[in-house]
């Protein structure tokens, strides 16, 4: 798969896509991540990539001829199978929808700033609007991170053990049931006796039954 990512400000994204996982998933040449400096892409002076509302109003705007430049740059060179733009009011991140993107060849992801790009780049170019959450950030690179991490450790090879990321909260739409490992007793608190039985169908029977409880206490409404 190759992740390539717009942005005012790359040196966000170094630290989050160059350990661990990440590392790991590009070593072995599963996973190509290229990052693009927006400012590069502007045709003006000091690389401006930003510019006053139109009628009038708080903040900044990232303007449509850097954006355009850069996204029609980078489709003469690899055909994507989605644009993705990252800005609060996308369509909430969830595990189905990593699981779909994870299927994908080639993704191409634009990081909002300021007061968000545009309208006329997300009716022209963007096929797919994420958010991480239901707040504000400071700009869309810590939620372009996070996608990343939730795609690339599904792509297969990436996991030591690839039936980790099936057993995974929200896989089932059940949240994970509890995990323990050494010691069997620490100041008098054990691990539950079926967990060292050696009965592997009894093991994913209490397995089950816990997800199914803690996802009724902790998200009832993904049941």
């Amino acid at each position: 798969m190759r992740i390539d990512i717009i942005t005012v400000l790359p040196e966000l994204l170094e630290s989050p896509l160059s350990h661990s996982i990440m590392k790991r998933a590009q070593a072995k040449g599963l996973l190509e991540i290229h990052v693009h400096p927006l400012r590069q892409y502007s045709n003006l002076k000091h690389n401006q990539v930003d510019d006053y509302q139109f009628g009038g109003g708080a903040g900044m705007v990232m303007m449509l001829e850097p954006i355009v430049n850069a996204i029609e740059s980078l489709q003469a060179k690899v055909q994507y199978d989605e644009v993705i733009y990252l800005t609060p009011d996308g369509e909430t991140l969830n595990q189905k929808m990593a699981n779909q993107l994870s299927l994908k060849g080639n993704l191409l992801m634009l990081c909002g700033h300021y007061k968000g790009i545009d309208q006329r780049i997300r009716d022209h170019f963007i096929t797919k609007e994420i958010s991480i959450g239901d707040y504000v950030l400071s700009g869309g690179e810590l939620g372009a991170a996070v996608l990343v991490d939730a795609i690339g450790r599904l792509l297969p090879g990436v996991l030591n053990n690839e039936t980790s990321a099936l057993t995974d909260s929200f896989q089932d739409n059940l949240l994970a049931p509890p995990v323990y490992t050494r010691p069997e007793e620490f100041r008098g608190w054990k691990v539950p006796e079926i967990l060292l039985s050696g009965d592997h169908k009894k093991i994913e029977e209490w397995r089950h039954q816990e997800s199914v409880e803690r996802t009724k206490q902790r998200r009832p409404d993904l049941l």
